[in-house]
C-alpha cells in the first residue's frame, strides 16, 4: 500500500475532550473519528488493527473447538424480562419500540439470545458441551462516555457462552478459556494479569478478569509481589488483621460519650486504637419492589467496599442515605446490639470480643462488647476494602495497588439463565435439567486503546508487531527526486515479495511532516530513503527506541534481520 493512495487523515490538533494518550493518538493518527458522545467510526488504519485483533482471537478460539455465530444486535425485550434483567440492568440498557409497539433492547450482552439459540436445539447430554461465540457490536448507554473507545456507548465485543451437563465440565471449560485468553493476550503483546473479580450484572459465581497493566487504568488491582495473587479491589481478600495492641478487658456496660461521634474522636476519647471499634455505615438499598435502609458494621480502622456490601444483600443498587432517611436514627451512636434495622457485620469481626460500638442511644456507646455472646445469629459477610500493606491470603506477602484496564472477563454462570429461560436437556437418566453455563467476554475495540495505553511515548503510538497496521514504513525523503522515489519503490516491491507488511510514504510532503506521521501512527520500523543514498545507504529506525542503523541499499537480508 502507498500513502498517496491510502486514507490516513492525521492531525496535529489534540481533541478537546481527550485525556488519555490512546484517545488522543487514535484520533490524531487517523485510526478513529468521533460521531457523537461515545460513538466512533473506525477508519482504514483502525479497521486493519481491529481485524488483526479479531483474527488472533478467532484463531485461538477455533483451536479449542469454539463455534462462531452472529446474533442479532437488536434483542426482543421479552427475553430480558424472562431472565429478570429488564428492570435490573439499569439506565445503560437502551430500550425502544417498533411500529407495532413491540419493545426491544440494544444488547450490551447476549446471554438471553444465546440461551434462546440453544434452547430446544440441544436436547440431550450426548450433544454437550457446546461453546458458541460471536464478535459483534454491543451497545451500553453510558451516562458519561469517556476515554474514547475505552469507554464508549457502542463497542465491539467477543462474547462466548458454553453449555454443559455438569458443573465439573463447566469448570473444565472455564479453565480452558482462562488458558486460551492468556494465549490471546500474549500474542497481542500485552502485559496483563488475571485477577479475581466480582460477577456484577452478569451474575454467577466464579469470575476472573484479564487486566492490562497501565497507569491510566480505571480499575484498581490488588496484587502480591511475592506470588501470582491478583484481584480487582471489589473482590480482593486479605489475611485477617491482627490487633495492633492488646486491649485491657472491659465489663460490658453503657458509657456516656456526649457529642463524640467520629471514630477518630472516639479513639482519642477512650485512648483505644480504631481497630477495636465497630463503625456503622448506613446505606439505602434499592430492590425491585422497595427501598430499604441497611447498616453495615466494619472495624473502625477499615473502609466499606460497596460492591461487596451490595453483593451481601442481593440488592440492585446501593446509594448513600439522605438526611431525610436518617432523621429518626441516632447517627454517630448506631451499633448492632438491639438495632431494629437490617444490618450486616464484616466477617473479620466474627467471634471478636472487648469491642466498642454505638448504644443506639444519643450520647452513649457500649464497651466490652462480645459478638459471640451478644449477637449469636448475626449475618456476616466480607465487607471491607483491602488496603495496601495488608497480607496476601495465598502466601502472606504484602499486598500492593496497581492500575489496570479490563480487556476480558470470564464467569461461571451455573443455571442462572437456563433456569430463568426454561432451557433444559435430558441427562443420562432421561431427566430434564437446566444447562450449566459459562460465559466469556473480550472487549475487542477497547483492546486498541489498551494496546496504546501500554505502548506509547510523547510522540505517538507504538504498535506491537502482532497488531500494527504495517510493520515497515518506507519514507521517501523527497518524492520529487526521481532517484529517491525509484529506490523506495524497488525496496517496497522487494519487501512485499518477501511477505513483509509494508507501506510506502510516497507523498510529496516535507520530510519532517512524514516523520511526524511515522512517529504518531507508530509503525514498528521506518526505512529512510534520503541523503544517505549518495553514500549507498538507507537508515532503518526502530520506532520504540528511535535508534537508527545504516544498511547498504541492496542488503535486503540485513533489513529483514533487523525487522524480524
Amino acid at each position: 500500500m502507498k500513502f498517496s493512495q491510502f486514507f490516513i487523515p492525521t492531525t496535529k490538533e489534540k481533541p478537546k475532550d481527550a485525556i488519555l494518550p490512546s484517545h488522543q493518538y487514535l484520533i490524531r493518527g487517523g485510526f478513529i473519528n468521533q460521531v457523537s458522545a461515545g460513538l466512533y467510526n473506525f477508519l482504514p488504519l483502525g479497521h486493519i488493527v481491529l481485524n488483526k485483533v479479531k483474527a488472533i482471537i478467532k484463531e485461538e478460539l477455533d483451536r479449542v473447538n469454539c463455534n462462531e455465530v452472529t446474533l442479532g444486535f437488536v434483542t426482543p425485550a421479552h427475553m430480558w424480562e424472562e431472565s429478570g434483567r429488564l428492570g435490573k440492568y439499569g439506565k445503560e440498557l437502551l430500550k425502544f419500540k417498533d411500529r407495532k409497539n413491540i419493545e426491544f433492547v440494544l444488547g450490551p450482552t447476549h446471554e438471553e439470545m444465546m440461551v434462546n439459540l440453544v434452547k430446544n436445539r440441544v436436547k440431550s447430554y450426548k450433544n454437550l458441551p457446546v461453546n458458541l461465540y460471536q464478535i459483534n457490536t454491543k451497545f451500553r448507554d453510558e451516562a458519561r462516555p469517556r476515554f474514547g473507545i475505552l469507554r464508549g456507548r457502542e463497542f465491539l465485543m467477543k462474547d462466548g457462552y458454553s453449555f454443559h451437563s455438569s458443573e465439573d465440565d463447566m469448570i473444565r471449560e472455564f479453565n480452558l478459556m482462562q488458558e486460551t485468553y492468556s494465549k490471546i493476550f500474549k500474542k497481542l503483546g500485552l502485559d496483563f494479569r488475571i485477577v479475581e473479580a466480582d460477577s456484577g450484572a452478569i451474575g454467577g459465581s466464579g469470575s476472573k478478569e484479564f487486566m492490562v497493566l497501565a497507569d491510566s487504568g480505571e480499575d484498581t488491582i490488588v496484587i502480591c509481589k511475592s506470588c501470582e495473587y491478583a484481584a480487582n479491589i471489589e473482590a480482593a481478600k486479605r489475611v485477617k488483621q491482627e490487633a495492633p495492641t492488646t486491649l485491657p478487658e472491659a465489663k460490658f456496660s453503657k458509657f456516656k460519650t456526649e457529642g463524640i461521634i467520629t471514630i477518630e474522636d472516639l479513639s482519642e476519647f477512650f485512648k483505644v486504637d480504631k481497630h477495636f471499634f465497630i463503625k456503622a455505615v448506613i446505606k439505602k438499598a434499592i430492590y425491585d419492589d422497595r427501598d430499604e435502609l441497611i447498616v453495615f458494621f466494619i472495624r473502625g480502622s477499615d473502609e466499606l467496599e460497596e460492591i461487596k456490601a451490595l453483593n451481601s444483600i442481593g440488592a440492585n443498587d446501593l446509594i448513600d442515605a439522605t438526611q431525610d432517611d436518617l432523621k429518626d436514627a441516632p447517627v454517630g451512636y448506631i451499633g448492632p446490639i438491639g438495632l431494629n434495622s437490617k444490618f450486616i457485620i464484616d466477617e473479620e469481626l466474627r467471634g471478636e470480643s472487648n469491642l466498642i460500638c454505638g448504644a443506639n442511644e444519643i450520647n452513649y456507646h457500649l464497651v466490652g462488647v462480645d459478638l459471640n455472646e451478644h449477637l449469636k445469629d448475626a449475618h456476616y459477610a466480607d465487607l471491607t476494602i483491602v488496603a495496601e500493606g495488608d497480607k496476601c491470603t495465598c502466601c502472606g506477602g504484602v499486598l500492593h495497588y496497581t492500575k489496570g484496564i479490563e480487556v476480558g472477563h470470564i464467569f461461571q454462570l451455573g443455571t442462572k439463565y437456563s433456569e430463568a429461560l426454561d432451557a433444559n436437556f435430558l441427562d443420562e437418566n432421561g431427566k430434564s435439567k437446566p444447562f450449566i453455563m459459562g460465559t466469556y467476554g473480550i472487549g475487542v475495540s477497547r483492546l486498541l486503546s489498551a494496546l496504546i495505553e501500554q505502548n506509547h511515548d510523547d510522540k505517538g503510538c507504538i504498535w506491537t508487531k502482532a497488531t500494527t497496521p504495517f510493520l515497515v514504513n518506507i519514507v521517501v525523503s523527497n518524492a520529487k527526486k526521481e532517484e529517491e522515489l525509484s529506490i523506495g519503490i524497488d525496496l517496497y516491491e522487494n519487501l512485499k515479495n518477501k511477505g513483509v507488511n509494508v507501506i510506502l510514504d510516497d507523498r510529496k510532503e516535507r520530510f519532517g511532516f512524514k516523520m511526524g506521521d511515522f512517529e504518531l501512527i507508530g509503525f514498528p520500523y521506518a526505512i529512510i530513503i534520503g541523503k544517505k543514498i549518495k553514500d549507498g545507504f538507507v537508515e532503518v529506525i526502530d520506532r520504540k527506541t528511535l535508534e537508527k542503523q545504516e544498511v547498504e541499499i541492496g542488503n535486503l537480508d540485513k533489513i529483514l534481520e533487523i525487522i524480524e
